[in-house]
């Protein structure tokens, strides 16, 4: 069989692809909620409530999307949650009723909450530590592309067919990746098509671990600082992103009155610079390393100059429409070079029979603080009539978890977790 050379890089972009689609099947729906509404009626308390149902079982699955995927494999997991929320976004399609749109929700963020922590395990799998932020990054940047791809895609669904094959559509194309992915991914020490070379490449950069029959018992990754510290870092951070991309549409509503048109004029604006966060974030945490600096102190500039740059967005209300989407992207981009070195961390420091699980931990736990957070944003526009004081708190949840981290997890390095009582071998 021909081999293909750098195939490392060939499954990175694969991945972001994934990623893309992913955040296109999320985004469907809040495009096209007005041509919903012509055929369903959605009060905006019931829109809340689906968003409220897909991030629930989104941070759920992120957890137990880790531990399946460690224990299927990356390979036949990842396949197996791609086509789950394929499935699950194609059913959007064939909907009546507010109470089907709230389980094909749900069953959707059952899925694509799986996606993050399967990209996590193919990377610890496919790349050294020194390219593994790029390699993160590239992925992380799907989510970007995505969400830039969809308002001007969906719309030209619409209108050349109806909002029901926006959702017919993108089901296809998850099920058309995931024949992509399994003729493409193998581990590196079982493809057929990898070069020698990079064969031998990868072995010499491999983190040592033990045999597969072990696994780590989730009562005791808990009990492990690195592992809450990353987790409450997370549950920070993620809570500003989801107001950011849940409550500024409404803010430039509200606040600056535009209307849907003038929204949709600028919404790509900001997510393009998330994709370039994405992208910068991982390039540099490498080139870092490349140039001689350890992996502890590469991460922690990086994690450091993302939450410097948070603050800015404590300038949106203040600015005038331009400069606060200036800000806005400012912010976006800032998060997405956060983001993207927050992943990275779970397969620096743990073994890759653990990365799906502790990757999940920690993704559930961002999918809940924007939970919670967004509750609370809400409580208090309703309670001040200003969003003010709410961009305020998520502009400085970024600097207080880079503190977090430097107080909890201090240094970035693999744990060795085997052999001690906290492995258990798997069953047969």
């Amino acid at each position: 069989m021909r081999t293909i050379p750098r195939l490392r890089w060939w499954i990175a972009g694969l991945l972001a692809a994934s990623t893309a689609i992913n955040y296109l099947d999320r985004q469907n729906l809040p495009v096209v909620i007005t041509e919903i509404q012509k055929t369903i009626p959605i009060s905006d308390a019931q829109y809340s409530e689906l968003q409220f149902w897909f991030l629930l079982a989104y941070g759920l699955m992120y957890a137990a999307g880790g531990r399946l995927i460690d224990l299927l494999g990356t390979r036949a997991g990842y396949a197996l949650v791609i086509v789950w929320w394929s499935t699950a976004n194609t059913l959007h399609g064939f909907v009546t009723g507010v109470t089907q749109l709230s389980a094909v929700r749900f069953a959707l963020g059952l899925g694509e909450g799986g996606g993050f922590p399967g990209s996590a395990k193919a990377v610890s799998e496919w790349f050294p530590a020194h390219e593994r932020s790029f390699a993160f990054g590239m992925f992380n940047t799907g989510s970007s592309v995505g969400a830039v791809i969809a308002p001007p895609l969906i719309a030209a669904i619409v209108t050349l067919l109806n909002w029901r094959w926006v959702f017919f559509v993108s089901g296809v194309a998850g099920v058309l990746w995931v024949l992509l992915w399994l003729g493409l991914y193998y581990r590196p020490d079982r493809h057929p098509r990898i070069t020698a070379e990079e064969k031998c490449y990868l072995a010499k950069g491999a983190t040592s671990e033990p045999s597969p029959a072990f696994r780590v018992r989730w009562s005791k990754l808990l009990t492990l600082p690195p592992v809450w510290g990353l987790c409450t870092a997370k549950f920070l951070s993620d809570s500003a992103w989801y107001f950011f991309i849940f409550w500024l549409p409404k803010y430039l509503a509200d606040v600056r009155h535009l209307n849907i048109k003038q929204i949709g004029y600028y919404a790509w604006i900001p997510y393009a610079f998330a994709g370039a966060g994405s992208f910068f974030g991982g390039w540099l945490s490498s080139y870092l390393i490349r140039r001689g600096w350890s992996l502890d102190a590469s991460r922690k500039l990086s994690l450091g100059v993302s939450a410097a740059l948070m603050p800015l967005s404590l300038l949106i209300t203040a600015s005038p429409l331009a400069l606060a989407i200036v800000f806005f992207s400012t912010a976006m981009f800032a998060h997405q070079f956060w983001s993207t070195i927050m992943q990275t961390l779970a397969a620096d420091m743990f073994p890759s029979s653990a990365v799906g699980a502790v990757s999940g931990l920690i993704g559930a736990s961002g999918s809940f603080g924007g939970m919670l957070f967004n509750l609370l944003a809400g409580a208090i526009l309703t309670a001040t009539h200003s969003y003010v004081p709410v961009f305020l708190i998520a502009g400085l949840l970024h600097p207080v978890s880079f503190g977090l981290i430097l107080l909890i997890v201090r240094k970035v390095r693999i744990l060795s977790l085997f052999p001690d009582p906290i492995a258990k071998p798997s069953a047969v």
